[in-house]
């Protein structure tokens, strides 16, 4: 899950050295040039990007008289010593501690800084590529008198091919170093990801970068959640998303119309995908703006903030929000874009609210956004059950009833019309997101709702019919955490139109079948007939029904990213305590 990162070759590299850079990288040369990527090297003072590892230290050396070069120089650090040296500076750094006014080998004596503070740190990828030590004041003398040789000393290509000798065996003890440091960073990334090592073949597992293959007793278990960030690493999905105006509009207008909260402020983008919305809270005045997505997309929303001019306020870091480490101990305002079917599948929610606790002023910070509901209400659609049901029972003259298997035990993600609704709407449950917890994202929530025919706007010739329950959300996009006026009762809607003089500033949206259709969608759960009691209502006319019941979102075994949604209902005059289960998941 690490980045590749362009190791740069010039001219006079030897044979041997392009064998072992190639060995290191596990890349072939007629492969190099499409798999080389641009080095994003991260300042050691500040929040800078640059292209490459010597324009930074220079950078450094001149705004902050941090002389990289100079201690290493001094110190005659390894390449194990100039691992200390960068993550002892940056976790100062990041402490906010101030450097010594001349840094030691003592200061760098702690083993823990050979653990990156920075993952992915490009600099420590590329300490290959700086000058040369400059030679000591000793090594300088030798070569003199190595030039003013006597007759009784060696003669000087003597002492030449002693010299090379030696620097010969501190290249292999270098290349050694750095291999197993490449190795143990791997492994801690694989420690802490779960991440799936690649495989040959046979099944083996490939023990370090061009090394044998061994086969092993036990397998890592596999992340279950890699999918997910999979997926969100090609373009499809990010276009989709964008496209969707009620969702990117929505998060726009929010932050540009509302400049004044996110003038100066320090802001923490959750899921950044693209980098849109940290675009968005750079161009409304954000003093800085932390990018984080565990995806491969990181990469082109780099690229992305960077062709916009916007890298000197963005900072965008790879990895989960549970692991990666802040540049900042806290922030002003976090925004997310973390909603999936039915709000809570996917599971992103509780990376927001860890964020939330650990980083977001508990005061005045504001999360974007600040409120979610999920509603529910009865459909009734015959033409649906027409087309996706009863179509395996005559396929061209065929009857493929096999297909039918299991096809009411799944949530459809999918835009009914408005007309299917055949009763009343009902919000069941109600986030502040400001204040929820994790462990409430699994519930159970009591609701109730009206069924009526004449709310159909189909045909009413026959008897209407309950055939499944339909889910949704609104989001809420308040300007502060103490925003009273938006009630659990509340459609986007209502809340949009209860204050006229705030029109400008508020922002809401739906993504019930009421409105403009979204990528989300809305979730329906189809009720199997042939196991449950039919609930209908008479045709035409004005007879209503009650119905009431729970809606439970459960944990789905073996999908921590998914749900199993459960749904009991009772009728007036009916049928009682009817349940089923679905899996969103």
């Amino acid at each position: 899950m690490s980045e590749l990162y362009q190791r740069s070759n010039s001219g006079d590299d030897t044979g041997s050295s392009s064998d072992e850079g190639e060995w290191m990288d596990g890349s072939n040369p007629e492969e190099e040039d499409d798999e080389q990527e641009t080095v994003a090297v991260i300042s050691l003072c500040d929040d800078r990007v640059f292209p490459d590892a010597l324009s930074m230290i220079t950078y450094c050396k001149e705004k902050y008289g941090l002389d990289f070069l100079g201690i290493r120089d001094r110190l005659q650090l390894d390449f194990h010593g100039c691992v200390k040296l960068i993550n002892f500076i940056r976790q100062k750094v990041h402490e906010g501690a101030a450097l010594p006014t001349e840094i030691t080998k003592d200061d760098l004596d702690d083993e823990r800084y050979l653990k990156p503070v920075l993952d992915d740190d490009a600099l420590i990828l590329c300490l290959d590529d700086l000058p040369e030590p400059k030679s000591t004041a000793g090594g300088a003398a030798q070569t003199d008198g190595a030039a003013g040789s006597k007759p009784d000393e060696p003669p000087r290509v003597d002492l030449l091919l002693q010299k090379n000798a030696e620097l010969q065996a501190e290249l292999e003890q270098l290349t050694k170093q750095f291999s197993n440091y490449r190795l143990a960073v791997q492994q801690t990334l694989d420690q802490r990801w779960q991440a799936d090592e690649d495989t040959g073949a046979d099944g083996a597992r490939s023990s370090a970068p061009g090394g044998s293959k061994e086969a092993t007793a036990e397998e890592k278990p596999k992340d279950d959640s890699a999918y997910y960030f999979e997926s969100y690493a090609h373009n499809d999905i990010h276009e989709v998303m964008l496209k969707d105006a009620v969702r990117t509009d929505a998060y726009r207008d929010f932050i540009y119309h509302n400049k004044d909260l996110f003038a100066g402020k320090i802001v923490l983008d959750i899921g950044c995908g693209t980098g849109i919305l940290s675009m968005f809270c750079a161009k409304a005045g954000a003093k800085q703006v932390i990018a984080v997505d565990n995806s491969e997309i990181i990469n082109k929303a780099r690229e992305n903030i960077f062709n916009n001019g916007l890298d000197s306020v963005i900072t965008c870091i790879k990895g989960k929000m549970e692991e990666v480490i802040l540049p900042v101990k806290q922030v002003d305002i976090i925004v997310s874009e973390w909603m999936g079917y039915a709000l809570l599948y996917e599971a992103m929610l509780p990376s927001v609210i860890y964020a939330r606790d650990k980083y977001l002023d508990p005061i005045n910070g504001l999360l974007v956004p600040s409120h979610a509901s999920i509603w529910v209400a009865p459909v009734s659609d015959q033409e649906f059950i027409t087309d996706h049901i009863d179509y395996w029972r005559d396929v061209y003259g065929f009857d493929m009833k096999a297909m039918q298997d299991g096809i009411y035990t799944d949530a459809r993600p999918l835009v009914m019309p408005k007309s299917t609704i055949c009763g009343t709407s009902n919000c069941f449950r109600f986030l502040d997101l400001h204040t929820i917890k994790t462990e409430d994202l699994y519930f159970k929530a009591d609701y109730q709702v009206t069924m009526q025919a004449s709310l159909l706007n189909q045909d009413t010739t026959h008897p209407t019919g309950l055939d499944g329950f339909l889910l949704w959300f609104d989001m809420f996009f308040a300007r502060s955490r103490k925003d009273e006026s938006i009630l659990p009762t509340m459609t986007a809607d209502e809340w949009l139109a209860s204050d006229s003089n705030k029109k400008e500033e508020r922002v809401a949206f739906t993504t019930g079948p009421f409105n403009t259709e979204t990528h989300w969608k809305q979730v329906l759960l189809l009720i199997d007939e042939k196991k449950k009691a039919r609930v209908e209502v008479a045709a035409g006319g004005e007879e209503k029904k009650g119905i009431k019941g729970q809606i439970t979102y459960g944990a789905a075994e073996g999908h921590h990213r998914g749900y199993d949604v459960k749904v009991t209902w009772s009728v007036e005059e009916g049928p009682e305590n009817q349940e089923q289960v679905w899996k969103l998941h």
